[in-house]
């Protein structure tokens, strides 16, 4: 650069034939050396000039009709020019003149080298947009791949109203929105261009349903959260209500007053009670102080929204608690119970509630008596109240007894007709029979109801004459028919001892020949274990065979409903026991086959004896030929003593 414009200054003196140098127009360079600018000291005397018609002449300008610059012009010009240059860079806000309209996009100068497009579409809200308006954008790009300039009026307002957003949430301004549409959870709400969250629980301080009816309305929110990182942030309308109710909370309170009435709005009902709006404070209506009478559920009297007198029962300042009572607003039943409800008189009651004991009949709204399980029937047979009663059934009932001052009353229904005990004797004596059905069985016996109010017990022992059952159960079944005999009458506890053997003769009375000690049955086993087993007999009798007496001949036991013979070795009638064996069986076969070998020898021996005396009554003397006889009977004899210990010892081992 300082050498172009050493040569514009050569070529400017050489036209000119002047000798005063042309200054530098490079804003690097110095000032000209001295030596270049100053005046000879002393200068010869000039001829006068005469004009030319070329005295008009610039001579500054060089052959290129480049013209020099003084200093102060160039630093003027060098302004004037850098004041035409606008940094711009990516994601910046910036103010742009719209310069033209078309029918899809608005052109926008910002100052750079070239002008922006943005869709018409992001203009939508200034309907009345005009060439010559400003309005603010941000630069996307400054070029992008075709080399356009980017521009978004969108993420402008995007970024503005976050900026806003963000400063409203630190003061709690309350701001202006447009409820745009509905989502999942809540609504959509348009705030200083910027979409927000409405959740479904911050748009009224009662439970809303209908999200739609809120969509296109413009509203006031508060905004209650924000979330830096992805830009969300979370409005709530409800928080403009409850400070609003705060106040009026903070003044309803201070005028507060138990026993005080009020009117309130049923806003929400639960399983525990319902809240009232009190106008602008909520109380709780317990379920025990909607109504004097019992009830499942409050909406049984409540609706949603309902306006009732409520009085206050009980408040807590610091908590804010307000618990109201509907009930107390009337008089008490118990202290206006009508003439007709006296003792002796019948009523008829609902079934609000049932213990074990009995059950609770509400013969007059928030008025309850107590039917005890001992009043429900005249028979003895133990009842379940839960069995009998059922809740929501109506009963008729007879007033037993009538408290007013501790608020009691007792029911009776079994005194609605007269007790049959009164002439149990002649319509059930000892000894007659009758059918009865069964209403209840116990370990120890079978409960029978012979007529309405009558019933008697069967003991276990009394089921049958020959079988031994575990439990009455295995008899018997709830329900089912069974004839019994009247074996005694306890009229004062109003018991029956009733039997059913005893319908037929005891059989043990003629089994006792059939089943004598020694006799030989065919058993079969039916029940084992350690002490022995069961053994069914004959005739539906019963044995009982011990461990030992279950032995088999060949070392075994028998097994569980193996059939095989016995023998009877104990009979008690008294006990009704009989006790059996099979071991026994073969035990005898062999004890009596050892004395039948036993006997064989003793009557041999006999035989031999017997000989010997006959010969020796014969001979009156000895010859060699007796003496021979003898030596051979002497020598059978002795063979006959030897085998004879053999012989037993056999016998010995085998049994």
């Amino acid at each position: 650069m300082n050498f172009y414009f050493k040569q514009l200054n050569a070529d400017a003196q050489e036209n000119a034939g002047a000798t005063e140098p042309v200054e530098e127009a490079s804003t690097a360079t110095t000032t000209a050396p001295a030596e270049a600018t100053e005046a000879p000291a002393e200068e010869p005397a000039k001829a006068p000039e005469v004009e030319t018609a070329h005295d008009d002449f610039d001579w500054s300008v060089d052959k290129r009709n480049v013209s020099s610059y003084s200093k102060e012009e160039k630093e003027k010009y060098d302004k004037v020019y850098e004041n035409t240059f606008i940094q711009l860079n990516d994601g910046e806000l910036v103010n742009g003149t719209v310069v033209g309209l078309t029918n899809t996009d608005v052109v926008l100068n910002i100052g750079f080298k070239s002008d922006g497009l943005i869709s018409l579409n992001e203009f939508r809200d200034l309907p009345t947009l005009a060439i010559g308006d400003e309005v603010e954008v941000m630069i996307v790009e400054k070029e992008d791949r075709d080399g356009h300039l980017n521009l978004s009026r969108k993420q402008a307002r995007t970024t503005r109203a976050w900026e806003k957003i963000v400063e409203v949430n630190k003061t709690g301004e309350v701001v202006t929105g447009l409820v745009t549409s509905k989502t999942k959870g809540g609504l959509i709400v348009d705030v200083f261009g910027m979409e927000t969250f409405l959740p479904g629980s911050q748009i009224d301080v009662k439970p809303v349903t209908d999200y739609d009816q809120f969509v296109g309305k413009t509203m006031e929110f508060k905004v209650v959260k924000i979330n830096e990182t992805i830009k969300n942030a979370v409005v709530s309308h409800k928080a403009l209500i409850e400070s609003d109710m705060e106040a009026q909370r903070a003044e309803i309170i201070g005028k507060l007053e138990k026993g005080q009435v009020l009117e309130g709005t049923v806003k929400n009902i639960t399983d525990f009670g319902a809240f009232m709006d009190l106008g602008g404070l909520d109380g709780l209506l317990y379920i025990t102080d909607i109504s004097w009478g019992r009830i499942s559920h409050p909406n049984e009297v409540l609706k949603m929204d309902q306006k009732i007198n409520v009085v206050v029962l009980d408040f807590d300042d610091e908590k804010k608690r307000i618990s109201l009572g509907l009930k107390q607003l009337t008089p008490h039943p118990w202290d206006v119970l009508p003439e007709d409800i006296a003792e002796g008189n019948t009523v008829k009651g609902k079934v609000v509630n049932i213990e074990d004991y009995g059950a609770f009949l509400e013969i007059y709204p928030g008025v309850e008596g107590l039917v005890h399980v001992s009043e429900i029937t005249w028979a003895n047979t133990p009842i379940n109240a839960k069995d009998f009663f059922k809740l929501g059934d109506e009963h008729e009932a007879k007033i037993v007894t009538l408290d007013k001052d501790t608020r009691k009353m007792s029911l009776s229904i079994k005194q609605l007709t007269e007790d049959p005990w009164n002439d149990i004797e002649s319509r059930f004596a000892e000894g007659t029979k009758h059918e009865g059905e069964v209403k209840n069985i116990t370990n120890y016996g079978v409960f029978v109801e012979l007529a309405q109010g009558i019933g008697g017990m069967i003991h276990i022992s009394d089921l049958s004459w020959l079988k031994r059952f575990n439990h009455p159960g295995e008899y018997t079944k709830v329900g089912e028919k069974i004839d019994v005999i009247i074996l005694g009458i306890d009229k004062e506890n109003r018991k029956l001892q009733l039997g059913h053997k005893q319908l037929e003769e005891d059989p043990w009375n003629t089994l006792q020949d059939t089943f004598a000690i020694g006799s030989v049955h065919d058993g079969t086993i039916t029940r084992k274990d350690d002490k022995g087993a069961t053994i069914q007999l004959p005739y539906g009798l019963e044995g009982f065979a011990p461990s030992r007496h279950l032995a088999t001949k060949e070392g075994k036991s028998l097994g569980l409903d193996e059939t095989a013979q016995f023998v009877v070795i104990e009979f008690d009638r008294n006990e009704k026991r009989i006790v059996v064996s099979h071991a026994r069986l073969w035990e005898q076969e062999q004890y009596a086959e050892r004395e039948g070998v036993k006997k064989a020898e003793r009557a041999e021996a006999e035989k031999t004896k017997k000989v010997v005396k006959t010969i020796q009554s014969k001979v009156e003397k000895a010859t060699l030929g007796d003496l021979g006889v003898l030596a051979d009977l002497k020598k059978k004899m002795d063979q006959e003593a030897s085998a004879k210990p053999a012989s037993d010892a056999g016998a010995e081992e085998k049994a």
